[in-house]
């Protein structure tokens, strides 16, 4: 099982619809697939037509059972239509709701979400955890459990911030990591959202980026009309809009998620 995490302390920079789209596309590759929601505005879990409800609260913190809180999200949501009934994957959703920002203040253990999700390592392939750009210990809880980063940023000077700030964080976890024995948590991409390729700023910050990050920089996510019909339909660009180049756009984060991960294997 691969624990992979969203994250930068910055809002509004698409972790949700990364998050959502690439547990979406393992699943279709016939993964199984847990996407936790650890928003309070528990955007990853009406993107899929759920109900928020208290599901990451109740795991975390009143110890409810798995089967209590995956909510399971039907094939047709997030696959090809024509597709959908013979999707060999699994997409589940643990929801969220205002209850998750309660969390953090009522757990002392960092190593509260480890111990949840070691439970599953024989039965799920990976989990996505979708995140709030507030730090707290609740993000210290998950620094812990996970095993890879993927940081979703624009391509403009405050978004740089969060991102500064989230590695800044990170880098402060590993040498916890390391005396537990815990291996050190992988920077699996650096993912320019909502990129406007024609304006000068945007072309100079990506630049910047690759120059600081070389490889770790993914192909830029363009701003697409689409991605907003996508969350007002509560389904995915792969259910929504099959052959479109913003489906194309988002089976390349798949490939360059997979590709980064037999690299650092």
């Amino acid at each position: 099982m691969k624990i992979i995490t969203l994250l930068n302390e910055k809002g509004g920079v698409g972790k949700t619809t990364v998050a959502t789209h690439i547990a979406a596309g393992l699943a279709i590759r016939g993964n199984r697939v847990i996407l936790v929601d650890a928003d309070p505005q528990g955007h990853a879990t009406i993107a899929f037509g759920l109900n928020k409800e208290p599901g990451f609260y109740d795991l975390i913190v009143r110890n409810a059972q798995f089967q209590d809180v995956l909510r399971p999200v039907p094939p047709e949501k997030f696959n090809v239509p024509d597709e959908a009934k013979s999707t060999k994957g699994q997409l589940l959703v643990v929801p969220s709701n205002i209850e998750t920002r309660s969390i953090a203040g009522n757990i002392s253990d960092a190593f509260t979400v480890l111990k949840r999700f070691t439970q599953l390592r024989s039965a799920i392939d990976f989990v996505i955890f979708d995140t709030s750009p507030t730090p707290s210990l609740l993000h210290s809880s998950i620094y812990m459990a996970t095993d890879g980063i993927i940081y979703p940023t624009k391509c403009e000077a405050w978004s740089f911030d969060g991102l500064r700030e989230s590695f800044h964080h990170k880098d402060q976890f590993s040498p916890i990591r390391q005396q537990y024995n815990l291996r050190d948590i992988q920077v699996l991409g650096i993912v320019p959202t909502m990129y406007r390729g024609k304006t000068l700023e945007h072309q100079d910050n990506l630049r910047r980026l690759r120059e600081t990050f070389g490889n770790l920089v993914w192909k830029p996510l363009p701003v697409r009309t689409i991605w907003a019909e996508v969350a007002s339909a509560r389904r995915t660009v792969f259910s929504l809009a099959p052959g479109t180049a913003t489906e194309a756009d988002a089976w390349n984060l798949i490939d360059q998620l997979e590709a980064q991960m037999y690299e650092q294997s």
